[in-house]
């Protein structure tokens, strides 16, 4: 659930922080006092698509704030932040969104800098906005088939999951199907081409590591001279006409002479002792290499053209031998592919023929699934439109078979509804009205709403455009939802505001020629004014007190039995 909410600098709220608790919270205030505002504010939050029209005259950026506490470990958004790469303490998850008048958006998620894309993705999961003209799952047939799926649920989880892993599989197929497919002249012509690289990396023979050899031995061969003369003057340091060894011996000689007569003189004579043997081998290795040396100006000519051909080779093939000798095997298992293209196009062709039943297979399972879902879920939206008014609706589940196949089946849905009696369902998004819809809209949330996974629902003003009975249904509707979820709802009717578990006020006030926007919690008392102002208007009279006090009792009575 939403926690806490900050906002800075963003449109007409200077700086404003707001905690939130479970249950049915409702934010109400005059008409251009900001509830659509914190919406906004709130949309953005979660990944939705801001500008610097958004940040507050005269400041630098616009931030936003929002600290989530999910209390079920198995909550789907976990997984989606590890994959992430961002790490949870205790189910707190802080989102943050920086607008700068720049233009560029900042995101972070519990401090770590994000895409917005991420953030939109983690946001999904954690916020469900839906306003008066916002109701996209239902004007947008494609999402009806998501709809259904969600409410088949386990039935039909894992079914698709093996579905799509096929489907994927089927479609990996076929790009290989398409890319054997391919005319004489073009199979021709990759087989002249691959069968020249192939003779000319096979003729360059390259060995992994050979290039880092070669590049020392070149600068061993480079300064021969240098090194044979620096290695000689060292020998002849030490054993040749200088006697550096000779003087060394002699020392350590006397030095053990005089530790055998005198304790403190051991340490030196161990340690010259160890230098002197230490020196001697030196001498005999510096002897042994130098007896070993040669130079051959020819080798060096060789190594100078093996690398030329690895250069070459790199510019043509890979920017490393280890990448060209993957790209050598590569070429030559399609070379051996095109050199038998007949067994190889039937092959695959064979293999698209069997993947395809088996993905038919999985289709009419998940058709036969649907089908059983498709009739439970016209009877349960039914019921919910009954409780909204809409006794004389009838909801279809149209189930169509598609051409071809997709990441869903074969099976094309759509959700088709008759308001009136007589006339024959129609598809929703053609016939239903702005009032209709949102009470579609409220039927399915409150099916979906004891499972949906969704941290926080936020409505603005579904309800606009009705009124009496209808009004007091829809607010127990959204009542009904956030038993089970946590609802935050503007409203202008007073019959939602009095199911509130928390009511906030939304005022606006003028200062020194600049507008602000406060959000307060309000009491009982302030709460039952607050109702006889949305029932009346700016007049309050003991006679629409005393209706908003009788609302609110009425709305206790109603609250009680959804909980029971």
């Amino acid at each position: 659930m939403l926690r806490e909410l900050s906002i800075r600098n963003f449109a007409i709220i200077e700086d404003l922080t707001v905690s939130f608790a479970n249950g049915l919270t409702v934010l109400t205030g005059e008409t251009g006092a900001g509830k659509s505002i914190i919406i906004d504010a709130v949309h953005l939050l979660a990944g939705g698509r801001g500008s610097q029209e958004f940040i507050r005259h005269g400041a630098r950026k616009a931030e936003l704030g929002g600290l989530f506490q999910i209390t079920s470990q198995s909550h789907p958004v976990f997984t989606k932040l590890e994959e992430a790469g961002i790490e949870v303490e205790e189910g707190t998850i802080i989102l943050r969104r920086d607008l700068t008048d720049a233009g560029k958006s900042i995101c972070r998620i519990n401090g770590k800098l994000v895409p917005l894309s991420v953030l939109r993705h983690i946001g999904a999961y954690l916020i469900d906005i839906h306003g008066q003209h916002e109701n996209q799952e239902l004007m947008d047939e494609k999402r009806h088939i998501e709809l259904l799926d969600y409410f088949a649920g386990d039935m039909i989880q894992p079914l698709k999951q093996n579905y799509v892993t096929a489907y994927e599989k089927y479609r990996e197929l076929r790009r290989e199907l398409e890319a054997v497919s391919i005319d004489e002249q073009r199979i021709a012509q990759r087989i002249d081409l691959y069968q020249f690289q192939l003779n000319e990396l096979e003729s360059a023979a390259l060995q992994q590591g050979e290039e880092e050899i070669l590049h020392e031995e070149r600068k061993k061969l480079m300064n021969f001279n240098k090194i044979y003369e620096s290695a000689n003057i060292a020998y002849e340091a030490l054993s040749g006409e200088q006697h550096g060894l000779d003087f060394i011996r002699h020392a350590m000689q006397a030095l053990q002479d005089v530790a055998n007569l005198d304790d403190q003189f051991k340490e030196a004579a161990e340690a010259v002792s160890s230098a002197f043997y230490a020196l001697e081998d030196a001498s005999y290795q510096t002897q042994s290499n130098l007896d070993t040396l040669e130079f051959d100006p020819m080798r060096l000519n060789e190594v100078e053209e093996r690398l030329t051909t690895i250069q070459t080779m790199k510019r043509k093939y890979g920017a490393t031998i280890e990448e060209i000798l993957t790209y050598e095997a590569r070429i030559s298992e399609e070379l051996h592919e095109l050199l038998h293209h007949d067994e190889t196009l039937h092959k695959k062709e064979q293999q698209v023929i069997e993947m395809k039943e088996t993905l038919t297979e999985l289709a009419q399972g998940l058709s036969l699934i649907r089908k059983q879902a498709a009739g439970q879920l016209s009877e349960a939206i039914m019921k919910e439109l009954r409780l909204l008014h809409m006794e004389k609706a009838k909801f279809v589940v149209h189930i169509n078979e598609a051409v071809q196949f997709d990441q869903n089946g074969l099976d094309e849905i759509a959700f088709y509804i008759s308001t009136n009696v007589g006339e024959p369902p129609k598809s929703l998004p053609k016939i239903a009205s702005g009032g209709e819809l949102s009470r579609m809209m409220l039927a399915l949330k409150t099916i979906f709403s004891s499972n949906n996974g969704v941290t926080s629902i936020i409505f603005d003003e579904v309800d606009t455009g009705v009124s009496g009975r209808v009004a007091q249904a829809i607010a127990e509707k959204i009542a009904a939802i956030a038993v089970n979820s946590q609802v935050l709802c503007i409203s202008h009717l007073p019959q939602v505001a009095a199911m509130a578990d928390h009511h906030y006020f939304i005022k606006k006030e003028v200062e020194q020629n600049r507008t602000y926007t406060s959000l307060t919690e309000i009491d009982e008392q302030a709460r039952i004014e607050e109702l006889s102002r949305m029932m009346s208007g700016a007049e309050i009279t003991d006679l629409t007190l005393q209706h908003a006090k009788e609302l609110r009792e009425m709305a206790d009575e109603r609250k009680k039995q959804l909980h029971m």
